[in-house]
């Protein structure tokens, strides 16, 4: 019932996308005034305007497919869905001018594309936001729910428990589960234990299930085999929820050794020698254009930490770079200087007396970090990446923090997605944590570029930084 469901809602979120593509076209078509409605001299008539709606209409859908805008709302979010619709129409739009390069065709008016992609973009969003919200509802008072059974009680059923629980739009009830460790009866947030494995065959035939998640501990990965045996032969559909998402992240990197799976622990993207080469060259043309951008303010602060206390310009300190290797980062100097000792001792606090007075105005902006530039330019740093720590600080995290250590697998960065995220100065080392293995394990140019621009809107000046 639901996969008839799926199909049938898929064909009318297409034929909503082809409306959507179609009124987007002919809004930007007839806002751009003069050259796309009058017909003269190198200007097209209406009705060839109209024709590469022909073309357009099927393209744009199949780059919708391709791009997973057509998998159930269910497990893609929001935010996923604008990305994906974003890309697609940049896909279609450049290729679509693309194309009438190609074949000489120079009277289309390319603002109107321009303005048809925006446009496309942003209602093709609100169209889709609609029939999420509409779905939601639906969901939450009993409409089109995915009836579910867990195979299993460990980590993993209490954790996609919890989930469905917070996310009622996602339209799952989960009917039971079943477990040989546990007694019939017991349960967790009002889930009950129907009885134990043996029992997944009858189950199946008395009731109408349209899905089966496996949630067995890692104890128990022997009865595996067998449990998905007896799912595959009722002809249902069946996921895996794996009891060790803390030790494998949620995007596992596989690999195919003939025919045997391999699971690597972890993925991280800029171990490939091309990404590496992209990223350095994104580093050093930053770099350099931020060095030419920033060098009045540079030139500024400088003379002013001169005339207002004494002591070196530049302040340079021990941190732990790319593969455990120590570095020199360069700051401008925002304290009274200290012996060396002392320094080392712990972290800057709120109101720290040993701040300057051009020290607590450069730190609040993040000014003093700007010498970190030339790092990037040398190669110890990047522009984006997790922020480097001092050694004695290292050594104490990697023994309290589980995969602590993992974040230099990459060059630290002047900015990162924990700072983006308000977590930097004195807030949880865990959750910086988490957002540092976050980036490592998702990056992409595009995620770089998003975090410079979040950098760039909101992130010199924050409360934390002092």
């Amino acid at each position: 019932m639901i996969k008839d469901n799926q199909k049938y809602f898929n064909r009318l979120q297409v034929v909503l996308d082809a409306l959507t593509i179609v009124i987007s076209y002919v809004v930007a078509w007839y806002a751009i005034p003069g050259s796309t409605r009058t017909e003269g001299i190198g200007v097209l008539p209406t009705q060839t305007y109209m024709m590469a709606l022909v073309f357009l209409v099927p393209f744009f859908l199949l780059l919708y497919y391709a791009c997973n805008l057509y998998t159930s709302k269910r497990i893609q979010g929001r935010r996923l869905e604008g990305g994906n619709i974003l890309k697609a129409n940049l896909i279609g739009g450049l290729s679509f001018m693309a194309m009438l390069y190609l074949i000489r065709q120079e009277h289309i008016s390319r603002p109107m594309i321009g303005l048809f992609m925006c446009l496309n973009v942003a209602l093709t969003v609100v169209q889709r936001n609609g029939v999420r919200l509409i779905l939601m509802r639906a969901r939450r008072i009993g409409f089109n729910l995915k009836h579910i059974i867990l195979v299993g009680y460990s980590r993993a059923a209490e954790e996609f428990i919890d989930r469905v629980a917070q996310n009622p739009q996602w339209g799952y009830k989960i009917m039971g589960i079943l477990d040989d460790r546990v007694e019939v009866g017991a349960a967790y947030r009002d889930i009950r234990v129907l009885g134990t494995m043996d029992s997944l065959e009858a189950i199946l035939e008395r009731n109408s299930l349209d899905e089966i998640a496996i949630t067995i501990g890692l104890s128990e990965y022997y009865k595996l085999e067998r449990i998905v045996a007896t799912c595959e032969k009722s002809g249902v559909h069946t996921k895996f929820i794996p009891d060790y998402s803390k030790i494998i992240p949620t995007k596992p990197y596989t690999e195919d050794l003939l025919g045997l799976p391999v699971i690597n622990i972890r993925h991280v993207p800029l171990t490939n020698t091309f990404n590496m080469m992209v990223k350095r060259t994104m580093d050093i043309c930053g770099s350099l254009v931020c060095i030419a951008l920033f060098s009045p303010v540079m030139l500024v602060t400088a003379i002013l930490i001169k005339a207002t206390s004494n002591g070196p310009l530049i302040f340079t300190q021990e941190r732990v770079g790319l593969h455990n290797k120590p570095f020199r980062m360069y700051k401008f100097r925002s304290m009274e200087v200290q012996p060396k000792d002392v320094e080392q001792k712990g972290w800057t606090v709120k109101n720290d007396p040993r701040t300057t007075r051009v020290g607590r105005i450069i730190r609040k902006t993040s000014i003093d970090e700007l010498p970190q530039l030339f790092n990037v330019l040398k190669g110890d740093m990047s522009l984006v990446g997790p922020r480097p720590e001092r050694p004695q600080f290292v050594e104490k995290f990697r023994e309290e923090i589980p995969r602590y250590m993992v974040k230099h697998q990459v060059r630290p960065g002047m900015t990162g997605w924990a700072q983006v995220n308000g977590y930097r100065g004195n807030t949880s080392i865990k959750k910086r944590i988490e957002h540092d293995l976050y980036y490592i394990e998702n990056w992409s140019v595009s995620l770089d570029i998003k975090i410079l621009f979040m950098t760039a809107l909101h992130g010199f000046i924050n409360k934390n930084a002092y």
